[in-house]
């Protein structure tokens, strides 16, 4: 006879208690949050210095050819020596780049300051340095000025800005942006795409990977495309502002993330599953306030149903925005399509508080003038036809969108227009020019 085993019932926790144990997480989560967010501003904080240190030996020596080169070439071999990997000419040439690209990083006219200002140091986040270094090199004479120096500059930056409600502003240090954003960033040539991409990551909270995609997307140009140059200015300064629809919505749509083939063979059905598939990117490639509702939302009329693609709320605009994907080229009976869901959806389903439900066709190629024709002024304010590409789009790709757009100007675009906002799309990365395929 076989003796059934006992059961043994875990013994409840004197801190069974589902609020403490929320209460101790949250202190816990945050607490890491915070540490990785400290040893990300340290390195930050860290490579700037050390840029600006080269930045003046080299001042000092610039009559002497070559001696910029020769300078980083030792210096790298003695870090790689004491240090370990991580210390390449090339680390410290983004070192040097940083520093004279954001040379108010830490909110000082004159950096040479910090050395001066050195009464109140953010002891955590120097300790944090310190964890990084060498106990031998904490020990020499330098040790304190380098202790002092560190904590004077975060000190002048007055890290936790934030928390007294004071406003940041690009240029500065950012605690949400890691030295990995920074190098990102530095790789944007013009000061202005640049500015807006610093604005967007840290507004947006993006990783240094989605910072990335939207960078190679093209996506101050793409926004930068419908605006004058007074909308561009204020674009580079303070950022995507949504006001009014046309703020929120980009074309083209870059959905390179699907991973689907240029073919005739795609249908509706598969593009909308690799949407839904990549629900996350696509949302951040839509932008802020796109908030996912449903898939295929039925209609049903005397017995006769029809189904919407994607159904999202706008968060900032207040409104529906229903999405209608084509896999050809747009047409009036489209564009008729997006018209009756958009009309159904103000009489039916739009609430007390909801602006006009807006529509949006997303296909890979259309006719401007089909669609003014077709939609006429007033709806032309709440239907819009975006094009979509599998692939991230190309520099003479946006100037074939310019050349397209400028046509239908009203007044016509002057020769100098032209020109002035064509040379904006073409001071991008050299990178960026190439075909996809083409060798690098």
């Amino acid at each position: 006879m076989t003796t059934k085993p006992k059961t043994i019932k875990p013994k409840k926790s004197v801190s069974d208690t589902p609020h403490l144990f929320d209460r101790v997480r949250d202190i816990l989560e945050s607490a890491r949050s915070n540490i990785a967010r400290t040893v990300n501003t340290t390195q930050v904080v860290a490579n700037w210095l050390i840029g600006r240190e080269i930045v003046e030996e080299e001042q000092q020596g610039k009559r002497r050819a070559g001696y910029g080169e020769a300078l980083l070439a030792d210096l790298a071999e003695r870090l790689l020596r004491e240090f370990g990997k991580g210390w390449s000419v090339r680390q410290l040439e983004y070192c040097r780049n940083f520093y004279l690209s954001y040379p108010l990083l830490l909110g000082l006219e004159n950096s040479n300051a910090l050395r001066s200002n050195s009464d109140n140091p953010t002891e955590h986040i120097v300790n944090a340095v310190r964890a990084e270094l060498p106990v031998s090199r904490l020990s020499n004479e330098n040790s304190e000025t380098v202790r002092r120096e560190l904590g004077a500059s975060l000190d002048a930056l007055d890290i936790h800005h934030a928390a007294r409600g004071e406003s940041w502003q690009p240029g500065r240090l950012n605690p949400n942006l890691s030295w990995t954003h920074y190098r990102t960033l530095l790789r944007v040539n013009r000061a202005e795409a640049r500015t807006f991409y610093e604005i967007e990551a840290a507004g947006n909270a993006w990783s240094a990977r989605e910072m990335e995609r939207q960078i190679g997307s093209l996506l101050f140009d793409r926004l930068a495309k419908s605006r004058d140059k007074k909308g561009l200015m204020r674009l580079a300064v303070h950022g995507q502002e949504v006001a009014q629809p046309i703020d929120a919505l980009k074309d083209p749509v870059v959905l390179e993330f699907l991973d689907l083939p240029v073919s005739p063979r795609l249908v509706e059905s598969k593009l909308e599953q690799a949407l839904i598939g990549n629900l996350e990117t696509f949302l951040l490639e839509l932008g802020k306030g796109f908030a996912f509702v449903s898939r295929q939302e039925r209609i049903t009329l005397d017995g006769d149903h029809f189904y919407i693609d994607l159904v999202f709320y706008h968060t900032v605009l207040k409104c529906f925005v229903l999405i209608d994907l084509k896999v050809g080229k747009l047409t009036h009976a489209d564009l008729g399509q997006i018209q009756f869901y958009v009309n159904y959806y103000d009489r039916e389903r739009r609430t007390e508080g909801d602006n006009p439900t807006l529509g949006l066709i997303l296909c890979p190629d259309k006719n401007d003038a089909v669609v003014r024709y077709t939609l006429g002024e007033q709806q032309e304010r709440n239907i819009f036809a975006s094009r979509y590409q599998l692939h991230l789009p190309t520099v003479e790709e946006l100037e074939n969108e310019l050349r397209r757009e400028l046509r239908y100007l009203v007044p016509p675009a002057s020769d100098a227009t032209i020109k002035e906002n064509l040379t904006i799309a073409q001071k991008v990365a050299p990178g960026r020019r190439k075909k996809k395929g083409e060798a690098k």
